[in-house]
């Protein structure tokens, strides 16, 4: 049974998540103070930290940054819950390497999925991406490996741009809701023309990568492109849709591809850099 710590000094937001998270399932502990939290999560390790910002001693930054700086602690999972909304506020505790950040008032339901997302990550490793469950790391290195040892192969790599601002205007859910759809959307096209040797993995939350034949190459990506840039107008509320979104911050795809013939690749790392080269 998962356990999570709230480090919270609202005693009514405190009582609340105590009592959701404990019907969810969760063993849940309580603490008001910043110092408490790092001590607790030394001598009781939690499964996960929900941390609040504003805090009566130290505030949930030094708080978060004590934890990343100690080896026990070094890899718990933070979801930030705060008040503060500002876009740099945010990136000072992604900065600090904090696993989400959430403002408040918050959508309870929201902060369950955070916070089942966060623990599926560390219980799953580097396995699959816990939002579209398709293979990265691990899984994904591997197949790339087969892909160096075998003698023909082609690599689609497909870029989500601007899901940070998408996420920043519209949330996580609405976020992760694009991820689940684009993944979907390079399945159905797979399924439809691809072979069964076919492999979609994600490289991160915005790369995905196709593992295919060079002659199914051009038809895929063809297929992918339109279905996507089709379809990406569709994630935005009604209301916003026909809005003049500047370029730099509205949904596109960007596709790329790599060839075996254009090898040859000295190892991973190398077929990796080059994936990574495409992309930029």
């Amino acid at each position: 049974m998962p356990n999570i710590l709230v480090v919270e000094d609202d005693v009514d937001v405190a009582d609340m998540l105590n009592a959701y998270f404990r019907v969810q399932g969760y063993e849940v502990q309580v603490v008001n103070e910043g110092g408490q939290a790092v001590e607790n999560c030394r001598n009781n390790r939690p499964d996960l930290v929900i941390l609040d910002i504003r805090l009566p001693d130290v505030d949930g930054y030094e708080v978060a940054r004590r934890l990343r700086c100690n080896r026990r602690t070094g890899d718990i999972p933070i979801i930030f819950l705060t008040e503060k909304r500002l876009r740099a506020d945010r990136l000072q505790g992604l900065e600090l390497g904090a696993d989400d950040y959430i403002t408040k008032p918050f959508d309870i339901q929201e902060l369950r999925l955070r916070v089942r997302n966060a623990l599926r990550r560390t219980t799953q490793g580097t396995l699959t991406n816990p939002v579209t469950g398709l293979p990265e790391g691990t899984l994904l290195d591997e197949r790339l490996s087969e892909c160096l040892e075998s003698g023909d192969w082609a690599l689609l790599q497909i870029s989500l741009e601007n899901l940070d601002a998408f996420r920043e205007a519209y949330g996580f859910v609405a976020s992760d809701d694009v991820q689940r759809a684009v993944s979907l959307m390079i399945f159905n096209a797979v399924r439809g023309i691809g072979s069964l040797s076919d492999f979609i993995g994600q490289i991160s939350p915005t790369e995905y990568v196709l593992v295919t034949l060079p002659g199914s190459l051009p038809q895929l990506a063809e297929r992918i492109k339109i279905r996507l840039e089709q379809s990406l107008d569709y994630f935005y509320p009604l209301k916003d849709r026909d809005q003049e979104i500047p370029a730099e911050h509205r949904l596109s795809v960007r596709i790329s591809q790599l060839l075996s013939s254009e090898g040859p690749f000295t190892g991973l790392e190398a077929l990796k850099a080059e994936l990574l080269r495409r992309r930029n």
